[in-house]
C-alpha cells in the first residue's frame, strides 16, 4: 500500500524529526542502514517471521509490523526458525497466554544455533506487569518487549534493538496517540482491515481487554476515508472495520460523529464494494445503525453481536449493561427489521455463579434469535478482572456440563439457519484455492458463510454470483452462475 516510500531523503546522521509519522521514517531509514550491516555480515537477507495470536485487531498490527520490516529490508517468512521472530501476544483466555510461553521454549533452542537471532514479543499478553516479570526472570533470552499503545514506535525500538545490549522493554500503560500513513503490507490484496478506533470503555467484569489496550479514542473521519479510498485504489474491494466496540466510535471526537453516519460516509467510496465491522457492544447499537444497514446497498449482511450469557443476573454480573430481555427485543428488531441478515455471537459458559438453570436461560436466547454462528467459550479466570475476585467460581464439572448443553444447541440452530440459502444464487467474494482441493476455490458469501465451488486462480479477489447446492453444516458446496 505504501510501495511509494523513499526512505533515502531522511539524513539518519541529522536532527531527529519531531511530527511522529516522519520521525518513525527517519528511524526506518536508519533501522534499514541497520539491516543492510546485518545482510553484509551475514552474506543474505535476513529473514523475519511474524506470528500473530488472537483477534483480528492484533492481525491488523501485524500486517503494520511487517510492512515496516519489508521496507527496512528483511524478507518475510513463515519459519520461525528466523533472524528475527516477533509474536503478537493476545491475552482474552490463559491458554493464549500458555501457547506464547510454550513457543518460547522452542525459540530458545533455534537461537541457540543462531547467534544473530534477535526475539520480540508484543501484543496484549505484554501489557500485564506480571506477564513482563516472568519474562524477564524466565525467558530472559528475549530481546524486545513492547505493548499495544506504542506499536507505531516499533522501528524506533528496532533501531534500539540494533543499537543496545541486553533486554529492551518499552511498555505505556495508556495513550492518546493516533498515528497515520505508516507502512502496511496486506495479507490479502484485495481486503483489508481498518482500524476505526483503539481502547475500550466497557469494563466488563472477565474481560481484560480495556486493561491492555486502554481507553477509548476514534480516528479522525477524514483519516478513515482517505485510507479506504487509498485502499480502494491499489485493488481492495471489500474492508473490515475495526474496534473493541464500534458502536461507541465517535464519542471522543471534537466534532462527534455516530458509527451509522461513519457507515454512511464511507458508502460513498467509488469502487468499494463490501463494508464490514466488528465488534458492536448490544448495549450501544442504535435504531439508526440498524436504518443504515438495512438500506445500504454495501454493507454486509452480517452482524456480530455477543450476548455472553442469557442470564440477566450473569449478565449483571458481567457488567454487560443490558438485560436478557433488552438483547433479545434488539436482536428480534434486527431480524425484523433486515430479514436476511445472519446473526452471530460470542456466548461465554462457567462465569462465577453461573447454575444449569442459567445456562438453560442462554440455551433459551440461542433458540428464540438462532444465530447463524456462535463462538461458544468456558470463562477464562483473567488476573486483575474484578471476575477473578468472585468467590462463587464455578466446578469445572459443572462447567463442562453447561458447555456441552450450549455447543449443541448453537450447532442445531446454526446448521437449520445456514441450509434455508440452499438452492440460492448469491454473490461471493473468492478469497483463495481451496486448501483441500485445488480444482475448488473459497468464496464468502456476504452473510459471511464459506462457499466451495469450481474455480482458478484467476478469479481470486473477484465477487462472483455462485448458486447454493449443497450444505454441509457452516458450509455450502456450489458452483458460478
Amino acid at each position: 500500500m505504501f510501495q511509494n516510500i523513499d526512505l533515502e531523503k531522511y539524513d539518519v546522521t541529522g536532527q531527529v524529526p519531531v511530527e511522529e509519522t516522519e520521525k518513525q521514517y527517519y528511524y526506518m531509514a536508519k533501522a534499514r542502514g541497520h539491516v543492510q550491516n546485518l545482510a553484509a555480515e551475514l552474506g543474505r537477507r535476513p529473514t523475519c517471521c511474524v506470528t500473530t495470536f488472537g483477534c483480528q485487531m492484533n492481525a491488523r498490527d501485524s500486517e503494520k509490523l511487517v510492512g515496516i520490516l519489508e521496507l527496512v529490508g528483511y524478507e518475510i517468512t513463515e519459519d520461525e526458525n528466523a533472524d528475527f521472530v516477533i509474536y503478537n501476544t493476545c491475552t482474552v483466555r490463559d491458554n493464549a497466554n500458555q501457547k506464547v510461553y510454550g513457543r518460547l521454549g522452542v525459540l530458545q533452542n533455534y537461537k541457540k544455533k543462531n547467534p544473530h537471532m534477535k526475539i520480540a514479543l508484543c501484543g496484549c499478553m505484554m501489557q500485564e506487569p506480571s506477564v513482563i516479570e516472568k519474562i524477564k526472570k524466565s525467558y530472559r533470552f528475549v530481546d524486545l518487549i513492547f505493548g499495544t499503545h506504542n506499536i507505531f514506535k516499533f522501528a524506533e525500538l528496532l533501531c534500539g534493538l540494533f543499537e543496545n545490549e541486553g533486554m529492551l522493554i518499552d511498555i505505556w500503560e495508556d495513550t492518546d496517540k493516533i498515528v497515520e500513513d505508516l507502512p502496511v503490507e496486506r495479507k490479502f490484496p484485495f481486503k483489508s482491515g481498518i482500524n476505526i478506533m483503539f481502547g475500550c470503555n466497557n469494563f466488563c467484569s472477565y474481560c481484560i481487554v480495556p486493561y491492555v489496550r486502554g481507553r477509548e479514542r476514534s480516528r479522525n473521519p477524514k483519516d478513515i476515508i482517505r485510507e479506504i479510498e487509498k485502499l480502494v485504489a491499489d485493488g481492495v474491494v471489500e474492508i473490515m472495520l475495526l474496534g473493541q466496540n464500534v458502536n461507541s466510535y465517535g464519542k471522543n471526537l471534537e466534532e462527534p460523529m455516530s458509527f451509522a453516519q461513519l457507515l454512511q460516509e464511507i458508502e460513498k467510496i467509488e469502487g468499494l464494494q463490501r463494508i464490514r465491522f466488528m465488534t458492536s457492544h448490544p448495549k450501544d447499537l442504535s435504531d439508526e445503525l440498524i436504518q443504515v444497514m438495512k438500506n445500504s446497498k454495501k454493507i454486509c449482511k452480517h452482524l456480530h453481536l455477543p450476548v455472553q450469557a442469557g442470564s440477566t443476573k450473569i449478565l449483571t454480573g458481567m457488567n454487560r449493561r443490558y438485560t436478557k430481555e433488552q438483547y433479545l427485543e434488539l436482536a428480534l428488531k434486527i431480524r425484523r427489521e433486515i430479514p436476511d441478515i445472519a446473526i452471530t455471537t460470542d456466548i461465554i459458559v462457567g462465569f462465577p455463579g453461573e447454575t444449569l438453570e442459567d445456562v438453560q436461560e442462554t440455551i433459551d436466547v440461542i433458540e428464540k434469535v438462532q444465530y447463524d454462528n456462535a463462538f461458544t467459550f468456558i470463562y477464562s479466570k483473567r488476573t486483575g478482572t474484578p471476575a477473578a475476585a468472585m468467590e462463587n467460581q464455578v466446578p469445572e464439572e459443572i462447567v463442562k456440563e453447561g458447555f456441552d448443553k450450549v455447543l449443541k444447541c448453537v450447532q442445531e440452530t446454526a446448521r437449520k439457519q445456514v441450509s434455508k440459502y440452499e438452492g440460492m444464487v448469491m454473490d461471493a467474494l473468492v478469497e483463495e484455492i481451496n486448501e483441500h482441493d485445488s480444482s475448488l476455490v473459497t468464496g464468502r458469501l456476504s452473510n459471511n458463510t464459506i462457499v466451495h465451488f469450481p474455480g482458478d486462480a484467476s478469479l481470486i479477489g473477484k465477487i462472483v454470483d455462485v448458486k447454493l447446492e449443497e450444505c454441509h453444516g457452516f458450509y455450502y458446496m456450489g458452483h458460478r452462475v
